[in-house]
């Protein structure tokens, strides 16, 4: 398959993917903090290029329900209408599998609600973050290895110029099971959907 990952700087389910043996790239604006098939720019430039499978991972910062304290002045400026609209654009390219991923968010409310919550402890780390998943064409992903452990590592970062980059990297066990389950199995046949948004 050839695989997208967009809005991906980590590399992480990109590499999940390749080492299934896919043709998988990520792409961001940021560049790959490990080597592999990257593309450093927008991924409108991408969407077009006849993907089989896209796991997107869309900026969340004016869309988490986590910063719902500053949600009247990200709607009053535009920013959370251009983030929503932005997820609308992934929603909508022209790729027949795809896996939206963010926190709680107002994705929920402003456009659907998601088909499946995880947690990283689900995946072999004992932490706690919620993480939603809006899937097309996609089976929900099956736990790995539930871990006890229930800490909010992410959430009690100091704050800092690097911090929004460490809550944004996917958690390893997550990618593995995303390169596993949807690159290693054979997935659901392909339902020909209306706009889901």
């Amino acid at each position: 398959m050839r695989v997208l990952i967009a809005c991906e700087y980590s590399g992480r389910v990109r590499e999940a993917f390749a080492k299934a043996g896919h043709d998988a790239w990520s792409c961001d604006l940021l560049p790959t903090e490990q080597p592999g098939q990257h593309y450093q720019g927008p991924v409108e430039d991408l969407l077009h290029k006849g993907w089989d499978l896209m796991v997107a991972h869309p900026p969340c910062t004016d869309l988490a329900v986590s910063g719902s304290s500053h949600f009247a002045e990200k709607i009053a400026d535009g920013r959370q209408k251009a983030a929503l609209d932005f997820v609308r654009l992934l929603m909508d390219a022209p790729i027949d599998r795809w896996c939206i991923e963010n926190p709680v968010s107002v994705i929920s409310s402003a456009i659907r609600k998601p088909d499946q919550i995880i947690q990283p402890w689900e995946f072999g780390h004992g932490e706690v973050k919620a993480t939603c998943l809006w899937l097309k064409n996609l089976p929900r992903l099956r736990p790995t290895a539930c871990v006890d452990g229930r800490q909010s590592r992410i959430m009690e970062l100091s704050p800092g110029p690097d911090r929004w980059k460490e809550r944004s990297r996917t958690y390893q066990g997550v990618a593995d099971a995303m390169g596993d389950q949807w690159g290693c199995t054979v997935l659901p046949p392909i339902i020909e959907q209306a706009s889901l948004i």
